[in-house]
């Protein structure tokens, strides 16, 4: 079982925590987390690109010239594809991007990631983490004594909106609940900084 040390805010250790196996020290499945991040941005697409097709542009309404007789190609209307400002042909139109994988799918992407992050070194479990109102500097003081002043995520046992606040105006640091935890966020983390609550509730979803 993957052993790591708990530290305070001041960045000291404090003492020691045994990870489960099952989650923090799972076979690393490089191909089903690669799955997992495409199925988290696809699903963050909003799909609201459109364009207009020549029966919704304005005008058009009238032949520009005689069928016969001009010299020049026959002509139905000047909104067809090839005139300036006719309808757009197969552009795009509002549709969802999104799709689903199967829970255990998820759920076995998600231990390959965290187990990732344990085997590189970058998981960072931390003693607690509470505050009383949102203060950006005390994150800043935190992540500086963490030594994870680059891209960090950090994980609380239940969605913290003083830590969220605090975080979401730090570039590249980032700050969730456990249970909302998702392939995409831990590997784009630099460094995983969870509290020993948060890695409890982890372990007692995904065990």
């Amino acid at each position: 079982m993957p052993k790591v040390a708990v530290y305070n805010k001041e960045g000291a250790t404090v003492g020691e925590i045994t990870l489960s196996d099952a989650v923090f020290g799972a076979e690393v499945n490089v191909g089903l987390m690669h799955e997992a991040v495409q199925m988290y941005l696809a699903n963050q697409r909003q799909g609201t690109a459109d364009t207009k097709t020549r029966a919704e542009v304005s005008g058009g309404g009238k032949k520009p010239w005689r069928q016969k007789g001009t010299g020049r190609a026959r002509q139905g209307s000047t909104r067809a594809p090839h005139w300036r400002h006719g309808g757009i042909v197969f552009g795009p139109h509002p549709r969802k991007y999104g799709w689903s994988m199967p829970k255990k799918a998820r759920r076995a992407a998600l231990r390959s990631a965290l187990s990732a992050k344990v085997a590189a070194g970058d998981l960072i479990v931390l003693d607690e983490l509470q505050m009383e109102a949102p203060k950006t500097k005390e994150i800043v003081t935190l992540l500086k004594n963490l030594n994870a002043t680059s891209k960090a995520f950090i994980v609380t046992a239940e969605q913290d909106i003083n830590v969220y606040k605090s975080a979401r105006n730090i570039p590249g640091v980032n700050a969730n609940g456990a249970r909302n935890l998702n392939v995409y966020e831990v590997l784009n983390a630099g460094k995983l900084v969870m509290t020993r609550d948060a890695v409890a509730k982890v372990e007692e979803v995904l065990a």
